[in-house]
């Protein structure tokens, strides 16, 4: 076949300007020629390298759109056709349909092959219609692509297409498919259609019905059913009904989908089970009366098959102290050997933290897993095991042999000791031991849990940890002699070296800070390692000078320098994009009173992100109240609570704002955060995002107790 028609005019463009996932887009050519390649193994290569570099993990850019007609030319001509219209209508699902970038632009480049799509459902290879449906739906042509579907679904007997075929229209017009969705779940029809039948009724706002229920609990496990679909938002379709079902916010969806988890967590057959458990998850992140409705049924199924609790941990880990009733189940599969054993006491620590001490205890060298739960997670929260002597024991036993600690296992037995405060001075000893080799870490620790009758030998201990070795474990020596002594040489010492250490700058600003009036003599020193405006700067440079500015306030009570610090981060519009270095200023200008009056300007600029909003309605509320309109400040905090924006500030500086910020608006929206049933955070690390609402919600509660505004605070 001469290929020079499906490549002509390829050269000619300036591909090494056009930029894609990697940077310069000189390599597409090549592997578009690599597509037509008879070695089927080099194609496949070049397909790889398409997705990795122009639409890379569904992200579209400049050379995607210009490689489309290329690739378009291909799939017509037969070289791996099913495989390029699945390309294209992943570009086409990245694209956008308005605007003037490269979204857009692929958006319509893709659209402008329409013609081969549509004419490719019609095709006689069932894996090609399939890939021309999803690639015409990714497109939003409803009006040129929702006819021939329509009537390609008519006729179309393979399953899998039909499936495809059911998606595409729901997603072109969910509404206008209800009739084909609902005529498609009943039990005759093959399961892949029944499920995309299910799924294009939820997508059509549709009302979840019995014959809904039971077509669900029929085809589980239903993620099987749809692996091969083109459509990956949908591929767990259990998790995706009761999502969405739970986004609707209405009482009815979610009783709906708590009786439908409770049969589904009750299923004799093991995969419906575990699908299950993965949708019970994303109930808990979704819903906050999840975690409730959730447990018994959960905890039934394992009473009634122990062998689900394998199955189960990450979603125990989740319920905490709610699936109590399981604990006896998680402790046998806990006193086992192996990762699962450690995975199951990792739960137990959420589940029954005094009951998981004892095995914690036994085998401490073997559960990192657990050890991390029992210290706080990866996030850093406060341990959540009670002082035990014998754990103490065996936190000592590791602590002797230094040099046999794993991983991060230090870090985890200072975090615990110090949260035993002098219950755990038996361990200083050991403390001692591990600090040479551990330097970081026991310094910490050996503060924390030091009596005042050793005050004075663990003193001189850190002081000579303070005077060698790495810089990172001379400063942390020196502040655990400052904080047991409050002797500030050494601090002062390490402190002047590494301002001088531009790595180090933001962390020993911060550390002078803490020693206030006591660091005079570093001002010098924290002034000159100041950042200088131009282009060079990035993030830790801003970010180094907010610690220096708050330094200089604390340490010398004078606003000027600190003024032209925070000034210059706030005005430096090279890094307008940047996020917490804006809310940190901000917070920093609070601190410096009336005299942070020069930066009301930037900080006004601040109240039009939903992010910087409340630190910077804090700053001007103490800095200047009378410019603030504090109602129409309480709706823009309102606005970046409900947005998950730094939703905590935002509940702080309404506190601060007080009563009288408050409309009965605000206060509706202000009971609705704190008593509504959808989760407001639903960002960050997915196993701490219910945690971390629930936080929310109780301050939201103090909040409207506090402003004595709304139900709860009329309860109260």
């Amino acid at each position: 076949m001469d290929l020079a028609p499906l490549f002509a005019g390829l050269d000619a463009q300036p591909w090494a300007t056009y930029q894609h996932a990697y940077g310069s887009a000189a390599d597409v050519p090549d592997c578009l020629r690599a597509l037509a390649d008879e070695d089927d193994e080099q194609a496949g290569e070049a397909l790889g390298e398409l997705y990795g570099s122009i639409l890379h993990q569904g992200s579209v850019y400049e050379a995607t759109a210009h490689a489309v007609p290329y690739l378009a030319r291909l799939a017509g001509a037969g070289f791996r056709t099913a495989d390029v219209l699945a390309l294209l209508g992943g570009i086409a699902e990245g694209g956008a349909d308005e605007g003037e970038g490269d979204e857009a632009a692929c958006r319509r480049a893709v659209t402008a092959q329409l013609p081969l799509l549509l004419a490719s459902v019609e095709a006689g290879s069932a894996d090609v219609r399939r890939a021309a449906v999803w690639a015409a739906a990714m497109t939003g042509a409803t009006d040129r692509v929702r006819p021939v579907l329509r009537t390609r679904f008519a006729t179309e007997a393979e399953p899998l297409v039909r499936a495809e075929i059911l998606g595409g229209l729901a997603h072109l017009d969910p509404a206008g498919t209800a009739d084909l969705a609902v005529g498609a779940i009943g039990p005759d029809g093959p399961g892949e259609l029944r499920v995309a039948a299910l799924l294009a009724c939820v997508d059509a706002g549709a009302p979840w019905s019995a014959a809904h229920h039971e077509a669900m609990l029929d085809l589980l496990p239903a993620d099987e059913l749809v692996a091969a679909r083109m459509d990956l938002e949908r591929n767990e379709p259990l998790r995706y009904v009761v999502s969405e079902l739970l986004l609707r916010d209405t009482d009815t969806d979610r009783d709906a989908v708590f009786r439908l988890l409770d049969a589904a967590l009750r299923s004799e057959r093991s995969e419906a089970r575990t699908e299950a458990l993965w949708a019970a998850e994303s109930a808990c992140q979704i819903s906050r009366s999840a975690p409730d409705r959730v447990a018994g049924p959960l905890a039934a199924a394992v009473l009634e098959d122990p062998e689900a609790v394998g199955q189960a941990l990450s979603l125990l880990r989740l319920l905490g102290r709610r699936a109590a009733a399981v604990a006896p189940a998680l402790a046998e599969v806990a006193e086992g050997d192996g990762d699962l054993a450690d995975r199951a006491l990792e739960a137990l620590v959420s589940v029954a933290p005094e009951q998981a001490v004892p095995l914690l205890t036994r085998d401490l060298e073997n559960r990192p897993r657990a050890l991390g739960a029992a210290c706080g997670g990866l996030l850093g929260a406060s341990p959540t095991v009670p002082f035990d002597a014998g754990l103490l024991s065996a936190v000592r036993a590791r602590l002797a042999a230094p040099e046999k600690l794993r991983d991060d296992e230090p870090f985890r037995y200072a975090v615990l000791l110090s949260s035993w405060g002098q219950r755990a001075a038996p361990a200083l000893p050991e403390l001692g031991t591990a600090l040479r080799m551990h330097p970081q870490p026991m310094a910490r620790a050996l503060a924390a849990v030091c009596p005042p009758d050793h005050r004075e030998a663990t003193g001189g201990l850190l002081r000579r940890a303070a005077r060698s070795g790495p810089p990172e474990a001379r400063l942390a020596a020196a502040r655990a002699v400052w904080q047991l002594t409050e002797d500030a040489g050494p601090l002062l010492g390490v402190l002047a070296e590494q301002l001088t250490d531009g790595g180090r700058v933001r962390e020993a600003a911060t550390a002078a800070a803490e020693l206030g009036p006591r660091a005079a003599e570093l001002v010098p020193a924290l002034v000159a390692a100041a950042s200088t405006p131009g282009a060079g700067r990035v993030i830790p440079h801003l970010d180094a000078d907010v610690a220096i500015a708050e330094a200089l306030w604390r340490i010398t009570g004078r606003a000027e320098e600190a003024l032209r610090l925070l000034a210059g981060v706030l005005g430096d519009t090279g890094l307008s994009w940047i996020r917490w270095t804006f809310v940190r200023a901000a917070r920093v200008a609070a601190r410096l009173g009336d005299e942070g009056r020069p930066l009301v300007p930037e900080l006004e600029k601040l109240l039009t992100h939903p992010l910087h909003t409340p630190a910077a309605v804090l700053a001007l509320h103490t800095i200047a109240p009378g410019t603030l309109d504090v109602r129409a400040a309480a709706g823009l905090l309102l606005d970046s609570a409900e947005d998950d924006a730094d939703a905590a500030t935002a509940l702080e500086a309404l506190l601060a704002l007080g009563p009288d910020a408050l409309t009965e608006d605000h206060a509706r929206r202000l009971t609705a955060l704190a008593e509504r049933d959808l989760r407001v955070t639903a960002s960050g690390v997915e196993t701490a995002i219910a945690a971390t609402d629930d936080r929310l919600r109780e301050q939201a509660r103090k909040a409207l107790r506090a402003l004595g505004a709304g139900p709860t605070a009329a309860g109260a």
